[in-house]
C-alpha cells in the first residue's frame, strides 16, 4: 500500500474481481445480493451470509482511495 490515490478497476462496483469471488463459488449469489443491498444503503459492509464475518463493500473501499493489500473480496482496485 503506497498511500497514494489509485484509479478504480474498469468494472462496476457490484462485480468483484473473479480472483476474489469466482463465478463458481458456492453461495456467490447470496454474497452478491448482500453486497448490493449494503451498497444501495450506503453501508460500509455486510455480514457474509455463510460465515457471518463482516465484509467491506466496494463502495467503502473506493471512498478510502487506496488498496490496503489485504485481499479484500470487493477490492475495487485489483485488476489481475
Amino acid at each position: 500500500m503506497s498511500g497514494e490515490r489509485l484509479p478504480l478497476a474498469d468494472r462496476p462496483l457490484t462485480e468483484p474481481h473473479p480472483s476474489r469471488l469466482p463465478p463458481e463459488q458456492p453461495g456467490r449469489e447470496r454474497v452478491l445480493a448482500a453486497h448490493a443491498a449494503a451498497l444501495a444503503a450506503g453501508e460500509a459492509g455486510y455480514l457474509d451470509p455463510d460465515t457471518g464475518l463482516f465484509v467491506l463493500t466496494a463502495g467503502f473501499l473506493a471512498r478510502r482511495g487506496t488498496c490496503c493489500g489485504r485481499g479484500c473480496r470487493h477490492c475495487p482496485y485489483v485488476t489481475d
